[in-house]
């Protein structure tokens, strides 16, 4: 994997999805992987987003961790050799 991309999410179901769909067009043809941290969104953002870009991967915060937070547990699952950080 050579990029890794992190978006840390709350509350901004339709902000997220034009993202994940604007990241998608700009990573056809790359080697990339997609993380999405939900930090306790109360707007159905989860599944929402997740029915429509199933290859995103989800990590699913039970409370609001903060952005910092957020991004470093993305970052310890990623495989790529660059990372992304990246606000929808």
């Amino acid at each position: 994997m050579k990029l890794s991309i992190v978006i840390v999410s709350y509350n901004v179901k339709y902000y997220l999805e034009q993202c994940l769909c604007s990241v998608a067009r700009a990573c056809y043809g790359l080697d990339a992987e997609i993380w999405v941290v939900d930090n306790a969104s109360s707007d159905g953002s989860v599944e929402y987003i997740r029915s429509r870009f199933p290859d995103v991967h989800f990590i699913e915060n039970q409370e609001n961790v903060g952005f910092s937070r957020a991004n470093n547990m993305a970052i310890r699952q990623a495989t790529g050799d660059y990372i992304l950080l990246l606000n929808p």
